[in-house]
């Protein structure tokens, strides 16, 4: 059973988590995703529990919880989608590209 929390703090160590979590159970696994580039935290976090008992009552305590400054976002977290490889063209959508384009897909000029 696994637990995505979000909203984290930079500074947040799996140590941090483990015991935030170890409260409400039995702690099997924390993963803090880093950046491949900067080796720092990405702002969420995986916490594997024993029961889903215990990760029932974690979530229902923590979500929406405020913790080192930040408020957290907890919930199930959701299976790893397949990932087909990307083909085409460079778009550059979402990458701060296309210009003064208008968002909504329209091809307006703002």
């Amino acid at each position: 059973m696994t637990i995505y929390v979000g909203n984290l703090s930079y500074q947040v160590t799996e140590d941090d988590l483990k015991r935030a979590f170890g409260e409400y159970g039995t702690v099997s696994r924390v993963q803090v995703p880093t950046d491949r580039e900067t080796g720092r935290p990405r702002g969420f976090a995986f916490v594997e529990m024993e029961k889903e008992a215990e990760e029932t009552a974690a979530i229902e305590a923590l979500d929406g919880a405020e913790w080192m400054g930040r408020d957290l976002k907890v919930n199930k977290a959701k299976p790893k989608e397949d990932r087909s490889p990307r083909s085409g063209g460079g778009g550059s959508w979402g990458r701060g590209g296309g210009g003064d384009r208008d968002r909504s897909g329209s091809g307006n000029r703002r």
